[in-house]
């Protein structure tokens, strides 16, 4: 199988430009880019390395990459429960910058909500649900909308 770098790097761009459009960063790609990473790498310490794995299976190459980049496998996952622990974990991620990115918990969830929205393009609905399925009964909405039906 022939590796296609210059094809990820299309569709990749394609993607965050679309990100950045939804969440009307589009003069700023690269605060997209660290969200977007902030959220998957938030998302891969409150789910299961099982449930972790057939994600990936379905992200394209591009996606892979942020979603695995720096993971070190636990077992144990974080105990979280409600929004605020899951934007705090989200923001811990981003690291320095995150007071800009997410200036308030409103916006960050509003990030949130509208990075599992644009991954429903290559996530199936019924790893989704999957998804949905192992979160914490405050964080099930972070997942889907009205949108999603």
């Amino acid at each position: 199988m022939a590796l296609n770098f210059n094809q990820y790097a299309i569709e990749a761009n394609s993607f965050l430009k679309e990100y950045a459009h939804e969440m009307n960063l589009e003069d700023n790609p690269d605060k997209a880019a660290r969200i977007l990473s902030s959220v998957l790498h938030g998302l891969r310490e409150i789910i299961s390395v099982e449930e972790s794995l057939q994600l990936l299976a379905q992200l394209p190459m591009f996606l892979k990459a942020v979603y695995v980049n720096g993971w070190k496998i636990k077992t144990k996952r974080n105990k979280i429960k409600h929004m605020e622990q899951f934007i705090d974990l989200v923001r811990s991620y981003d690291g320095v910058t995150s007071i800009y990115d997410f200036e308030s918990n409103e916006i960050a969830e509003h990030y949130i909500q509208t990075t599992f929205f644009l991954l429903r393009k290559y996530i199936s609905p019924g790893e989704m649900q999957d998804i949905r399925d192992e979160l914490p009964k405050n964080l099930k909405n972070m997942i889907f909308d009205k949108s999603f039906f």
